[in-house]
């Protein structure tokens, strides 16, 4: 009976961080990442990633995720929470947990923006600003972490958490994107205050921007129903995905190691895609920008989990 209660409890507190505002890809978008890296990834490597992650200090919260009881077989228990680990990131913003959320949240570690501006039709590098952000930074110092067998685990299960949450945000167009207009002198903050609902002083409790148009894209275009578990729902989601877009016909793509060519095929897609010629402000998208987005986002999506278990695979895997 005390664990069906504290299995209850859990599940709410879960329900109240993913209810949060979403920042990068939503938690449907990183947990799409997380499930599809898990299937590429061998049981060697699974085993020793879950459990270097249940290794992570105590006041991270990382490690209490994981349910230790239930129904669930000990591959599904494991599955749902590497599934879930890569939301961690944004999880830690919660104010109502200061020493976690002052000890772990990095605000500026989801994203590395190049600033641009349009000139004439065409991207113009601004190059007297250094890009913004850290994403790729740390992106790349998660990574030697991973590989460094002198780190201890709970440093390493962080790096693990922030190194999912990271990959997958610089699959975000948006995230490595601050582009500068007469509006916005000092950049669009990746989206952020590029507005799709009319201007003026705001409506409701949040603001209808680009950048939360791409955030959210999985949830409005495939919504959820409450008559299936979110693991069902993550099933047929992901088995789409990845049906449209196999690991043999993105393989030659996957660029593994070179995070800089990720953060550059994001930022293409950016200026060619998600600025495109038929976006306009304080506007919604048409139909056509709208099915674009989603294709483009569901191979983003879908490479940034192959990318993020092949490269799991090989440092965990057996050799």
């Amino acid at each position: 009976m005390a664990h069906r209660f504290l299995k209850c409890a859990l599940f709410s507190l879960l329900f109240c961080f993913v209810a949060l505002p979403a920042r990068g890809w939503d938690d449907v978008g990183h947990k799409i990442t997380g499930y599809i890296a898990w299937q590429r990834m061998s049981p060697a490597a699974r085993e020793e990633v879950i459990r270097i992650l249940r290794k992570a200090p105590e006041d991270s919260h990382l490690s209490a995720f994981y349910m230790a009881y239930g129904p669930q077989s000990d591959d599904v228990r494991k599955r749902e929470y590497f599934t879930m680990m890569p939301t961690w990131a944004d999880i830690i913003r919660d104010r109502d947990f200061p020493v976690r959320q002052k000890k772990y949240h990095r605000s500026n570690w989801h994203y590395s923006d190049t600033f641009w501006r349009q000139v004439n039709g065409k991207a113009e590098i601004i190059t007297d600003k250094e890009p913004g952000g850290q994403g790729l930074v740390k992106l790349v110092e998660f990574d030697k972490v991973l590989r460094d067998a002198s780190v201890a685990d709970p440093e390493k299960a962080l790096a693990i958490a922030w190194f999912m949450h990271i990959g997958g945000d610089l699959h975000q167009p948006l995230h490595t994107s601050g582009r500068h207009t007469d509006r916005e002198p000092n950049g669009d903050q990746g989206g952020n205050l590029f507005l799709l609902e009319p201007d003026g002083p705001p409506t409701g409790e949040y603001r209808y921007t680009l950048h939360w148009f791409w955030d959210s894209i999985v949830g409005r275009n495939i919504p959820f129903n409450d008559a299936r578990s979110e693991q069902d729902y993550l099933d047929h989601v992901v088995r789409s995905m990845t049906h449209r877009y196999t690991f043999e016909s993105v393989k030659d793509d996957l660029k593994l190691g070179d995070y800089p060519a990720w953060r550059q095929e994001s930022f293409e897609l950016a200026v060619s895609d998600v600025f495109s010629s038929d976006l306009a402000r304080f506007k919604e998208p048409s139909d056509e920008y709208r099915r674009n987005a989603y294709r483009v986002s569901e191979r983003r999506l879908v490479i940034a989990g192959y990318r993020l278990g092949e490269t799991l695979e090989q440092i965990f895997g057996k050799k």
